[in-house]
C-alpha cells in the first residue's frame, strides 16, 4: 500500500514538473514575437563611474593614480636594478671614516 502512496505522489510532482517546463517552454518560444511587437529600450548614456565625479556630479579634474600589472619576473629585475644602483651601507660607512 505504501507503493503505492510513493508511486502516485511521485506521479504528481512529475507531471506538475512537467507542465511547468512547458508552460516555460512556451512562454519562451511567444519571447521573440513580444520584442517585436514592442519598440527596443532606449540606449543608456555614457555615464561616467561615480569615483570620477564630484559630489555636484561633475567630473573630477584631479590627476588620478594609474596601475600598471606587471608579471613578477619583471617585478624583481626592476627591484633587483635599483637595489643594485643603490649605494651599499659598508661603502657609506668608509666612506665617512
Amino acid at each position: 500500500m505504501l507503493h503505492l502512496l510513493y508511486i502516485l505522489a511521485f506521479t504528481c510532482i512529475a507531471f506538475l514538473a512537467m507542465s511547468s517546463i512547458i508552460r516555460s517552454l512556451m512562454t519562451l518560444g511567444m519571447e521573440p514575437n513580444r520584442r517585436l511587437n514592442n519598440p527596443k529600450p532606449k540606449k543608456p548614456a555614457n555615464v561616467p563611474h561615480p569615483e570620477l565625479l564630484d559630489e555636484q556630479g561633475q567630473p573630477i579634474e584631479e590627476p588620478l593614480l594609474v596601475i600598471r600589472s606587471v608579471n613578477v619576473d619583471e617585478a624583481r629585475e626592476k627591484l633587483d636594478a635599483i637595489f643594485e644602483a643603490s649605494p651599499s651601507p659598508s661603502a657609506e660607512n668608509g666612506d665617512e671614516a
